[in-house]
């Protein structure tokens, strides 16, 4: 499922990053690999701020896009 489609509060696990490989890699340095647990904070208009290890990051809609998870583990 896209990581767009979980609520504030829900967990995810990152099943695939698709887009561009200079796209992937800047994600991957961020902490966004496969296999990584994602909780997502706040939500508003398609951006999202979300937790991945202890860090909280803003993402855009075209990199939100990018991240399918599977949902609420």
């Amino acid at each position: 499922m896209p990581l767009m489609l979980l609520k504030p509060g829900e967990k995810g696990i990152i099943k695939r990053i698709s887009g561009k490989d200079d796209i992937r890699l800047h994600l991957a340095e961020l902490g966004f690999v496969v296999g990584s647990q994602i909780l997502v904070v706040q939500a508003a208009s398609g951006a999202l701020i979300v937790q991945i290890r202890d860090s909280k990051i803003g993402l855009d809609r075209s990199l939100v896009s990018k991240i399918e998870v599977e949902g609420n583990v």
